[in-house]
């Protein structure tokens, strides 16, 4: 946990590999919050790159947004009191423009029996045997993730669209992945 904030503070911290973060709670509509019971659930901590590029390797990217983690906030590094534990969402990376590297990242906690607004990835599959596809068409992917109020037990990692029965000017809505004909 940090007890001192500021630019000074996260750029010292990214030159000695670690990258500040602040884990967030949410109010019952699944929106991000710092008031009332959530204020004091609101924690500015900093993290290895390693560990963080660890999770990034084994969790493709369109799906780290959609995937919980558990999370034991420490007092120092190295030292063995836990603060607070839980299990937390990432709902944003900051990323440098130029290089790419992660700046800082922000998450919020996954409480049992809470929903939770979730970016979830849209994956289309079956492209290869779309009949409008093969008939020289091209599939406007205009929504690439959607935002998903779901309880936090069970968020999906993606939602799959199977495009396999599309032909040329058909279109596919929210209603239809989410089984609404």
């Amino acid at each position: 946990m940090l007890e001192y904030t500021g630019c000074k503070v996260s750029a010292t911290n990214r030159l000695q590999g670690r990258i500040p973060a602040v884990v967030l709670a949410q109010d019952n509509g699944g929106h991000t919050t710092s008031i009332t019971r959530s204020a004091f659930r609101k924690h500015l901590v900093t993290t290895e790159r390693k560990q963080i590029q660890a999770i990034l390797n084994t969790v493709q990217l369109p799906f780290f947004y959609s995937t919980s983690f558990p999370l034991q906030i420490r007092i120092s590094s190295g030292c063995s009191t836990v603060l607070e534990s839980g299990t937390i969402l990432p709902i944003k990376i900051h990323r440098d423009e130029e290089s790419g590297k992660i700046l800082n990242l922000v998450f919020v906690w996954v409480d049992e029996g809470s929903e939770l607004n979730v970016e979830v990835s849209v994956v289309f599959k079956e492209e290869d045997v779309c009949p409008g596809l093969k008939k020289g068409g091209t599939l406007n992917k205009i929504r690439t993730t959607l935002k998903y109020l779901c309880p936090a037990e069970h968020i999906p990692s993606k939602i799959e669209v199977d495009v396999s029965n599309l032909d040329i000017k058909d279109k596919v809505g929210p209603e239809k992945f989410f089984g609404l004909d």
